[in-house]
Parts: C-alpha cells; sequence; structure tokens
C-alpha cells in the first residue's frame, strides 16, 4: 500500500491505496466523487477530465500516487458549495450543450482548462480542435460548441493561464 496526501477541491486527502490505482478510480471509489466518469478505459474519450494543478488530464492516465502532494479538481470542485454554477456549467445548461450528460463533466472541464490556455475569445475551430480529445456520442457537438464559447465570454473576469502561441 502506498499512502497520498493531495488536496481535492480545495479540501486536504491522505489515502492508503494499492500504488497501481488510477486517479480515476482515486476520485470515484476512495472519495466517493462520482462526478468524473469513466467511459473507455482507454484515454480516447475525456469523459474521466480532471484538473490536475490547474491543467487538464484524463484522470485514467494518472496513477493516483502522481497525484501525491498536489491539487485536484473535480467537476464537482468547480463552482462555489452552496453557490451559483461555474459560468461554464451554467452555459452548457443554457446552451442545451448535453443530452445523455455522461461526457459534459469532462467537456466542461477540458473547456475551462481551455479558455484558461487560449482566452474568453474562442472561435469555433478553435473549440472544435481543442475538443478532440473528448467523445459525445449523443450530440452533433453544435451545442457544445455553442455553450463553451458562451461560457468563455461568461468567464471574461478570470484571466488565462498563458497564452497560446500561435
Amino acid at each position: 500500500m502506498s499512502s497520498v496526501s493531495l488536496t481535492v477541491n480545495g479540501k486536504a486527502v491522505t489515502a492508503e491505496i494499492e500504488p497501481r490505482t488510477l486517479l480515476v478510480q482515486f476520485v470515484r471509489d476512495t472519495l466517493r466523487l462520482t462526478g468524473t466518469h469513466v467511459g473507455c478505459d482507454t484515454s480516447q474519450c475525456g469523459a474521466c477530465v480532471v484538473h490536475l494543478d490547474g491543467q487538464a488530464v484524463k484522470a485514467c492516465t494518472v496513477l493516483a500516487v502522481q497525484a501525491d502532494g498536489r491539487q485536484v479538481t473535480t467537476i464537482e470542485g468547480l463552482a462555489e458549495p452552496g453557490g451559483a454554477l461555474h459560468p461554464m456549467q451554467a452555459a452548457f445548461r443554457e446552451h442545451h450543450g448535453l443530452q445523455c450528460g455522461y461526457c459534459t463533466p469532462g467537456m466542461i472541464m477540458t473547456a475551462v482548462d481551455l479558455v484558461r490556455r487560449k482566452g474568453h475569445a474562442l472561435d469555433e475551430a478553435t473549440i472544435r480542435h481543442e475538443l478532440e480529445g473528448n467523445l459525445c456520442r449523443c450530440t452533433g457537438y453544435h451545442n457544445i460548441v455553442k455553450a463553451i464559447a458562451a461560457g468563455a465570454t461568461a468567464m471574461g473576469g478570470e484571466p488565462p493561464l498563458r497564452q497560446a502561441a500561435e
């Protein structure tokens, strides 16, 4: 067994886990934060995207021990507790950016990271390119793209992490 200590959604967490435990398993099974989904087990779908130290990662590709001492944010930690939805979450609701909802947490976490990396004025081509690692089997992505563009605009008060090198 290995001991891990990390901060998840702003709260310190320590646990004894098998060294081979994936971050997605740790989040879902140990912490019971089931908003992070497992869709494919092959890192193809993006349903398991979380933020690790502020960057989007597929939690099925990271061992929980690799997150030791680091910050993890899941979909449950995006909005303030008991507060309003995060602007990207609200945009997905407003613009019908979901159908079954299975891919939605990963899409939203990817979108928030996209805005932080590329800024608030995102065009459709950029959004579609950045979503290539996230699959949705229910929609044609049209409303997801609209939701991300609207969410990016609504996040206008948050500074991007870094400017895209283009």
